[in-house]
């Protein structure tokens, strides 16, 4: 179960698109910290994939959101710095096309609070707006982006698919995710030792609580359990091969936290998340799952530095 590659591949209603995330290793020297988030959102009269990316090194800090035509073959992006030379940076608007039809995105990141992700937690928005709608908003200044933006909401709101994100630290490695729609957001912390005298061993913990703790992590470096959180099934998947046998240690581990239980065998065919092999003799994951069906799915490559 190596997952040095993941893709999603997802069914709309009517037509289907294919969309595919790949992770490199990144080089030794670069932390680059990333929060990826993969939508579907109704942009310019069609659903189509919406990227989110936050990324933050010791030199910048942006985000980049990146509009799929309706093929998947052409990539509309806009581009803003979350931490600008200027104060009122902060704050702005931008427009760009796609596919011929104007798409608008607002932003006020004057007061945003952040807590070690390059992703903000609170007190801002991003609105991205088509045909007088806010097809995207992110943040939790929703009456001041609608405000400001003059557009009134969608019909549907946009859909998150995936949540992708790197980070780097010693030995304990954070993120957030909201596994129910109806609850707050799910602290995750992957805790590990790998060096010493003693066996490695680790620890995944949500809420505080911890669900899974692997000892003798040198023979059970690849695995998946699953939880429960809030009384709702977990799935998690972990490869931490590179954390123990990569040359320089530099290499991820790789966790994926999908909700819902296992699938059995029969349920497979119409939808389900399976393994494929890669060009590179490696094992990815995708899911053929419908869209009004799609479950959220977070994957988190943990990069252990000095």
């Amino acid at each position: 179960m190596a997952f040095r590659s993941f893709r999603s591949h997802s069914v709309s209603q009517g037509s289907s698109f294919a969309e595919k995330t790949t992770e490199e290793p990144l080089p030794s020297k670069v932390a680059q910290s990333t929060v990826t988030c993969f939508y579907q959102a109704n942009v310019a009269g069609f659903w189509r994939n919406v990227s989110v990316l936050w990324c933050k090194n010791l030199m910048n800090h942006s985000l980049h959101i990146t509009v799929d035509s309706v093929g998947g073959d052409l990539h509309y992006n806009c581009k803003i710095d979350v931490k600008p030379w200027h104060f009122w940076s902060k704050k702005g608007y931008k427009t760009f096309e796609v596919e011929g039809n104007q798409v608008e995105l607002y932003w006020d990141l004057r007061s945003a609070k952040f807590s070690g992700s390059p992703e903000p937690i609170s007190d801002y928005y991003v609105a991205l707006v088509s045909d007088e709608e806010v097809v995207l908003l992110l943040g939790d200044y929703k009456k001041k982006a609608y405000k400001r933006t003059k557009a009134r909401p969608a019909l549907v709101e946009a859909m998150l698919l995936v949540k992708k994100e790197n980070v780097f630290a010693k030995k304990s490695f954070s993120t957030k995710a909201r596994f129910d729609e109806k609850r707050k957001e799910n602290d995750i912390v992957v805790d590990s030792s790998t060096g010493g005298p003693n066996d490695p061993e680790m620890w995944i913990s949500i809420d505080g609580i911890v669900l899974i703790h692997v000892k003798n992590l040198q023979w059970k470096f690849r695995g998946n359990q699953t939880v429960m959180v809030n009384k709702q099934p977990v799935q998690v998947f972990w490869d931490v091969h590179d954390w123990l046998f990569s040359g320089s240690g530099s290499g991820p581990g790789l966790f994926i936290f999908k909700p819902g239980p296992q699938e059995v065998e029969s349920e497979k065919e119409g939808s389900a998340v399976e393994g494929c092999e890669s060009d590179d003799g490696s094992v990815g994951y995708y899911s053929t799952m419908n869209i009004a069906t799609f479950e959220f799915c977070l994957v988190l490559y943990a990069y252990k530095i000095e």
